[in-house]
């Protein structure tokens, strides 16, 4: 069995996150996503026991299109933070770039979270096939899957493993002790990395240079 409360409360605190951004880098007024996104997390709690035993295709369907709808408001709010940077729009208004290092730490934040969402719907065919130990190839190799003195042949990760791969992802830039196996995986750890480096190489360092 899987747990899933772990991820749906990932996904509630990426949701504050997102309220917590200035209107100007949200879709649309600052409530219109995250509303959108707070309904499908409620109607996939009451669809969805608290443990997974086996794969629902429409559970599934509605799990990785909410992953995919916060992903694309993150990036969304990352272009335009980045467009807002790049084309002085900021200028020398007081507290403006107090306000960036906060906004810059808020999409980190949340691509931290995504992304482990990301892992833990994708990983073996997700979490519903790996509960009902119809999981395919690994798509990351974990260092317990490398020693058998670690943990027992039969081990499984846990949400928490992959939301700490994608936190030593997005602050490395790189992989750190698991390693992708599957072109999906590494591209999806690549996507990551590249929306951190934009994050903390551009945002937070112009946004020091004008405090």
């Amino acid at each position: 069995m899987e747990s899933v409360w772990p991820a749906q409360l990932t996904v509630l605190v990426a949701i504050v996150l997102q309220l917590s951004l200035p209107e100007r880098l949200t879709v649309g007024p600052t409530w219109l996503l995250p509303t959108l996104e707070g309904a499908l997390v409620l109607g996939l709690a009451m669809a969805t026991p608290r443990e997974l035993e086996s794969e629902h295709p429409l559970r599934r369907r509605a799990a990785v299109g909410l992953v995919a709808l916060v992903s694309a408001a993150n990036i969304y709010s990352l272009a335009t933070l980045t467009h807002f940077l790049l084309h002085h729009y900021v200028g020398a208004k007081p507290g403006a770039g107090r306000e960036l290092i906060i906004a810059g730490i808020l999409i980190w934040l949340t691509n931290f979270l995504i992304f482990g969402l990301w892992y833990w719907e994708l990983d073996r065919g997700g979490p519903g096939r790996r509960a009902a130990g119809q999981d395919g190839p690994p798509d990351f190799l974990f260092p317990q899957m490398s020693d058998d003195r670690i943990e027992p042949p039969d081990w499984r990760p846990k949400f928490i493993d992959y939301l700490y791969v994608s936190l030593t992802n997005a602050a490395a830039f790189s992989p750190t002790d698991t390693m992708p196996l599957t072109p999906m995986a590494k591209s999806i750890m690549g996507v990551q990395s590249i929306v951190s480096l934009v994050t903390i190489g551009l945002i937070v360092s112009r946004a020091v240079n004008i405090l």
